[in-house]
């Protein structure tokens, strides 16, 4: 069950954040106006990018400053722009007496969200009052394969792909206006460029609020499943001919650790520099020298990592620790305690230009050297 169906306002916990992405014209405008005016129980505050296409309707407002409209099924607008002042509307919203359900934050539709959710790894008063739940991308059925196949942009950032493979939670809208078949095929290759996301289809973005809000994208559960997801794919596909895999699906085993990378796919002209690359270890990692590496990493290659996932064993420690990163945001901490049995250290990067050997040699320099078989 979604922590939304379950989750009351009065609560002290940290307020869920969702951030809601998507092309212009791939279906956000309506799925904002319908949480701003069906009757659906919830109390959510919509904090909706300036530049956006929401034009708040004035029959539905109940009362409105500057920039917060308090509408009449409880919900709360506010139009700002996300760039540069979320942050400050976020501390706006959590100073006013009534609590929030869940907040909602829509981009702009031409950006990549990773920079959004960067805000809610870092150490400040308001990070520490919510947490970020989820990352929900809306595609056009009839369009998306345009953006991702734009001529123009190969080789290059492409905002489609950015969207796509930082999602939690994939919306195919639209549906109603292409083939069955092609959605199915659509489906497959929004899966190849994003494994770890569950795909929703949908028509005029009607979907189940609980499927996209209180979803624990960024929880040590989720991180943990989606890792397992990613390395399930990555060692038991079969070698289709539009399969986005490792140039020669190779394995290396020193020390069992099993990596595999994707590279350009035959059918597709899409990014072929966007790829994913897990690493399992089956010797423990030394804390200090982990948080060190992964801190150099993502200084010096930040830009090209749009997630992190991973679970780690620490030297000397019974609890799992737990990884999640956006860029060179990172947070590492503890979490549930081990089962019985072997312990396996696992990480996935999602990101553009991925070396996976010097992923590797860089995390081999991160393990403890008191349970090293060579000296490093």
């Amino acid at each position: 069950m979604s922590q939304f169906d379950t989750r009351h306002a009065s609560s002290n916990a940290p307020v869920p954040v969702t951030i809601l992405t998507g092309f212009l014209g791939s279906g956000k405008t309506t799925l904002l106006n319908h949480i701003l005016t069906e009757r659906h129980g919830h109390r959510i505050a919509v904090i909706e990018n300036e530049f956006g296409e929401v034009d708040v309707d004035s029959d539905l407002v109940m009362t409105s400053d500057e920039e917060i409209f308090q509408m009449t099924n409880g919900c709360i607008c506010c139009v700002v722009d996300v760039r540069t002042d979320l942050v400050r509307i976020l501390q706006k919203l959590l100073e006013r007496p009534e609590k929030f359900d869940h907040i909602l934050v829509e981009t702009s539709g031409l950006a990549d969200p990773t920079p959004v959710a960067a805000t809610f790894f870092m150490d400040h008063d308001v990070a520490r009052q919510v947490t970020l739940d989820g990352v929900v991308t809306l595609v056009d059925a009839v369009h998306i394969e345009s953006h991702l196949d734009d001529p123009a942009l190969r080789g290059r950032d492409n905002q489609a792909v950015d969207q796509i493979v930082a999602a939690d939670r994939i919306i195919i809208n639209k549906t109603d206006l292409v083939p069955s078949w092609f959605v199915v095929a659509l489906e497959q290759r929004l899966h190849r460029l994003n494994e770890g996301a569950q795909i929703l289809r949908s028509n005029y973005a009607q979907v189940d609020l609980s499927q996209i809000l209180g979803i624990g994208g960024f929880t040590p559960t989720s991180a943990s499943l989606d890792v397992e997801e990613e390395l399930e794919h990555t060692h038991n596909h079969t070698h289709d001919p539009d399969h986005v895999c490792d140039a020669a699906c190779e394995h290396a085993h020193d020390h069992h650790e099993h990596d595999e990378g994707d590279s350009t796919p035959h059918g597709h002209r899409h990014d072929p520099s966007v790829t994913s690359v897990s690493l399992v270890f089956d010797r423990p990692f030394d804390r200090s020298r982990l948080d060190a590496g992964l801190r150099a990493l993502l200084a010096a290659q930040g830009d090209d990592v749009f997630r992190m996932k991973g679970i780690f064993d620490i030297a000397d420690e019974n609890q799992r620790y737990v990884v999640q990163a956006v860029h060179r945001l990172f947070d590492l901490h503890p979490a549930d305690l081990w089962a019985a049995g072997p312990r396996e250290s696992k990480l996935v990067f999602i990101g553009r230009n991925l070396d996976r050997q010097r992923l590797k040699v860089l995390l081999d320099l991160c393990l403890s050297r008191q349970h090293a078989d060579v000296v490093v």
